[in-house]
């Protein structure tokens, strides 16, 4: 079976490609917050268990 190329409607691929820019875009900020997050986390978790010590 022959591969048969379809041409996208340029509106459709024009969409397309912008929709991937912004999926790009997302998750590269979701990677530049996680480290802040993960530390944030953590410090959650030890002031919570210093209270519980001290408590």
């Amino acid at each position: 079976m022959a591969w048969i190329t379809q041409q996208l409607d340029p509106e459709r691929s024009r969409r397309r490609q912008q929709l991937l820019a912004e999926l790009a875009g997302a998750r590269a900020a979701q990677q530049r917050d996680r480290p802040r997050r993960v530390r944030t986390d953590k410090l959650r978790q030890l002031i919570a268990t210093r209270r519980r010590i001290a408590g």
